[in-house]
């Protein structure tokens, strides 16, 4: 979003559509099953209308003219640090002698503790090793700009010395210390903008709040009392104990810690445990009382595409990133949990989360990477690794990744591109062993071509008008992303049909960068096994690729899915005259990941589209396609 007050206005008059919107009937919808909810949003109703509507005709318009002034720092920065970190970093995902696998911050509610004996855990809360300044140091090393802590997990207990609550980590624990007023002064001392999760609508100790079913029978918890996921709707009656918890805790402790710390950005999360009319509440409350504080996409987000943060949030542990317009932000974790659990070991190499950071801000995204330290005070050793991993990367490469913008570069076989006025930043993934990098599609003049961590300059040719050649050395400086500035002599100008590579690289035609033909498709999270498109239920959808060639190729087709015990049907695979037909079966539990190889094609230079079309769909629908790999063939 631009600082033009057009752009402003245009954004008010669609949230106002939203008031346009008819009533659904109100349905029973169980909780999703795990520790996430797959959309993380309201449905809106009559209730929330009418707080929509008062927000929009009063304080939120004058909340959106400060919108560039807020995000600007935010928007630079593009990578931040999350930490998660309460009372259960102690057991670390064990109780009772067991793992209860999962998030290792749901313990609560996975073992189904009582509050009286969490309590008792948090008496033995003592981590005498905290040092603010040893993290904040580590985050500024990784080239993290950010900074976001649980200030209060859905546990309920206030990280911080809340007079609100004496539920809270000075008042229970052994330690009596608050590590808030430390890590703010640290983030202060050492240039890191500031800010605190908050879980507003969870809260397991509160016996007012949503979640807690095994001590208070509480509705949004994994049984599903009182109509499941959307109880305030089945069950209103019930809503003014919800309403009691965040008149009581939830804004007086929000404003609290906004008083108390100064947060630079508030984050929150599960907002479809209390309606939307309760979300836009808090809301206001917020920018009454500091009207600068940033805040996420996921407190006030409905259907409709109803987004009344500063900006979106895609999905959690990301490998993949689904499209995204605008202000967005992804959350990977450095294993898979975002509290420390001593049993996770499935911590991903340094090289991931590099790529993974280039690839959000080739896209226009922020990276906000999650560490969940010990109990004792301290990262991880296997954190303390993968950040001064990243460092060592950042060190060199900052500026690819620091005050830029997406990359108006279409599709690279070899990796990806970040933009910062007329320099572009080639993240090199896949090094070509010929000694060439075409850049597809750059139209425009370059004036030279130098690699970022030493300044050594390279050669470069012109193929033709739209691509570009960089002659590179036998071996890539760094395996992980070697970065390349190229610059042009004039305002970027660029092509935006895709070049594939015609030798060694394998070309990933994802789904989330398809171009999807007919209405109803949906989106995976983009997790490692789910950066699919779905909702693939009639045989009027397609999912295409268009792509050109600059000299005669040959692949092995690769067609990578995930098969479930609802989908099942046929398809054909067609790229001009290469056609092949293939089937989907269910399968009769759980879901895998699924490759067909369908042969291989030859096509001669030109321009090409690549089709899968429904042949027939006999199930829920045809298949969650996660991607085609076109793995050039050598020549005999």
């Amino acid at each position: 979003m631009t600082s033009k007050t057009p752009a402003i206005a245009h954004s008010w008059l669609s949230y106002l559509l939203i008031l346009c919107f008819s009533i659904s009937a109100l349905t029973t919808t169980a909780q999703d099953k795990g520790d996430e909810d797959k959309t993380m949003a309201n449905q809106v109703k009559t209730r929330d209308q009418k707080a929509i509507d008062e927000a929009m005709h009063s304080w939120w318009p004058a909340s959106m003219k400060t919108l560039d002034a807020r995000l600007n720092w935010w928007r630079n920065a593009r990578f931040g640090m999350f930490i998660h970190w309460g009372i259960y970093s102690l057991p670390a995902g064990e109780w009772d002698g067991k793992n209860t696998g999962g998030y290792a911050e749901h313990l609560m509610r996975k073992a189904k503790i009582p509050r009286s004996a969490y309590l008792e855990l948090a008496h033995r809360f003592n981590p005498v090793k905290f040092n603010a300044d040893k993290w904040v140091q580590a985050a500024k090393y990784a080239g993290m700009r950010y900074l976001i802590i649980t200030a209060k997990h859905h546990d309920g207990f206030a990280m911080y010395n809340s007079q609100v609550s004496n539920y809270n980590v000075v008042k229970q624990t052994a330690w009596k210390h608050d590590p808030m007023i430390d890590l703010a002064a640290a983030c202060k001392k050492y240039g890191i903008k500031f800010g605190f999760y908050y879980s507003h609508a969870f809260d397991w100790e509160h016996p007012d709040a949503p979640g807690n079913d095994w001590d208070y029978q509480n509705p949004g918890g994994d049984l599903n009392l009182f109509g499941g996921r959307d109880w305030y709707d089945v069950h209103p009656e019930l809503l003014p104990k919800a309403v009691n918890y965040v008149n009581k805790k939830a804004i007086p402790q929000i404003k609290e810690l906004i008083t108390k710390y100064h947060p630079d950005i508030l984050w929150f999360d599960t907002p479809q445990k209390l309606p939307l009319s309760e979300n836009i509440r808090i809301l206001k409350a917020i920018r009454e009382t500091d009207p600068n504080i940033v805040v996420n996409g996921r407190l006030a987000r409905g259907s409709g595409n109803l987004q009344m943060g500063d900006y979106k949030n895609t999905g959690d542990r990301p490998a993949e990133f689904f499209p995204a317009t605008g202000d967005w932000e992804a959350i990977p974790t450095t294993n898979e949990s975002y509290g420390y659990s001593k049993f996770d070991k499935s911590h991903k190499p340094v090289s991931f989360f590099i790529r993974l950071l280039a690839k959000a801000a080739s896209r226009g995204g922020n990276l906000l990477m999650n560490i969940g330290p010990m109990g004792n005070g301290e990262f991880a050793p296997e954190d303390t690794a993968i950040l001064q991993g990243i460092g060592r990367w950042m060190n060199k490469n900052s500026a690819s990744i620091y005050q830029t913008t997406k990359t108006p570069l279409p599709y690279q076989s070899w990796g990806v591109s970040t933009r910062k006025n007329n320099l572009l930043y080639l993240h090199v993934f896949n090094w070509p062993q010929n000694g060439k990098l075409i850049i597809g599609g750059l139209k425009s003049n370059v004036n030279k071509v130098w690699q970022l961590a030493d300044k050594k300059e390279l050669k470069f040719t012109r193929i033709d008008p739209l691509n570009m050649a960089i002659h590179l050395p036998a071996q890539a400086p760094d395996t992980s992303n070697t970065v390349l500035v190229m610059e042009t002599s004039g305002p970027i100008e660029t092509d935006t049909l895709r070049l594939l590579a015609s030798h060694e690289t394998t070309n990933r035609l994802l789904a989330f960068d398809a171009r999807l033909e007919g209405k109803g498709f949906g989106f995976g999270d983009g997790k490692t096994s789910s950066y699919y498109v779905d909702g693939w239920k009639n045989i009027h959808q397609s999912v295409n690729w268009d792509f050109r060639l600059i000299e005669p190729a040959t692949y092995k087709v690769l067609l990578k899915y995930v098969a479930d015990t609802v989908d099942e049907g046929s398809y054909e695979l067609s790229i001009g005259h290469f056609k092949v037909k293939d089937s989907i079966e269910a399968l009769p539990k759980g879901s895998q990941v699924k490759e067909h190889s369908l042969g291989t094609v030859t096509l001669e230079p030109g321009t090409h589209s690549l089709t899968i079309a429904p042949v027939a769909i006999k199930g829920a629908g045809l298949m969650k396609i996660l991607e085609v790999e076109l793995i050039p063939v050598s020549a005999p």
